[in-house]
């Protein structure tokens, strides 16, 4: 489980701020390296050219993306939310890609930090205060109606109601779960088969072809697999968001 240990660089470890360490770690480094890279893909493809070029493109793509989505959950309304959103998604599929990445054969270790429920967590609070904050800000008191569902008999509103809150308010829990397990999960069973192809191999050639050359090769396709993963992943996240500020929006 080394891959995922959080550790200050830079001789940060005994820096600290009203009594709390502040240190500047690993997830951090890679955090800022997900953001230097999102805002040069975006940069990057703000030319307008009226022939777009390939990086023009791809931008316009991600972009008209995330408006699609926004659309179809949470309707004309949801526009205003593209920025937000498209980063949110684009912030985490950089994350879950970096990751991924095989750097080792430079030297430098790659961190996933999607794989820290810290990290997901927070990202998936501070979605889901933009939905409190939007809701009670458009409509008020009348926001908690949405954990009355429309049509429920008077007598079991006092049922329904704790039920609809607790599962309303362990959307943020779930959303930052969900990401997290998922990376966690194939970074472990990644590190596994490693371990069987350089154990098998160092223990002689007969291993190494009857333990090593199997593993190394569902490596490959596990790889594959998990940048699949780290897309949908994204997707999942992006796509829960919207339907939750279809909520705040609509009050469906």
């Amino acid at each position: 489980m080394h891959q995922f240990a959080i550790e200050p660089l830079f001789g940060t470890s005994n820096l600290s701020l009203g009594g709390y360490n502040i240190a500047f770690t690993n997830s951090a480094l890679w955090m800022v390296v997900a953001a230097v890279a999102l805002w040069i893909f975006v940069a990057g493809g703000m030319k307008r050219s009226l022939i777009p070029g390939r990086w023009q493109m791809a931008v316009e793509f991600f972009t008209g993306f995330i408006e699609k989505l926004l659309t179809d959950n949470v309707g004309a309304g949801g526009k205003k939310y593209v920025p937000y959103v498209f980063t949110l998604f684009m912030f985490i599929l950089m994350g879950n890609i970096l990751g991924l990445l095989p750097l080792g054969l430079v030297g430098v270790h790659p961190f996933t930090f999607t794989s820290h429920f810290t990290v997901t967590g927070a990202l998936a609070v501070l979605s889901f205060s933009i939905v409190l904050i939007v809701g009670f800000w458009k409509h008020g008191l009348h926001f908690f109606s949405l954990f009355v569902p429309h049509g429920t008999p008077l007598p079991m509103i006092p049922v329904i109601f704790p039920i609809e809150v607790v599962s309303f308010m362990v959307r943020p829990f779930s959303l930052g779960l969900r990401l997290f397990v998922a990376m966690t999960a194939g970074h472990v069973l990644l590190k596994v088969l490693a371990g069987f192809v350089i154990n098998s191999t160092n223990a002689g050639l007969g291993y190494g072809a009857l333990v090593g050359i199997p593993s190394f090769t569902l490596m490959v396709g596990i790889s594959a697999l998990e940048l699949l993963v780290a897309v949908i992943q994204a997707y999942v996240f992006a796509l829960l968001t919207s339907v939750y500020i279809n909520d705040a929006e609509n009050l469906h």
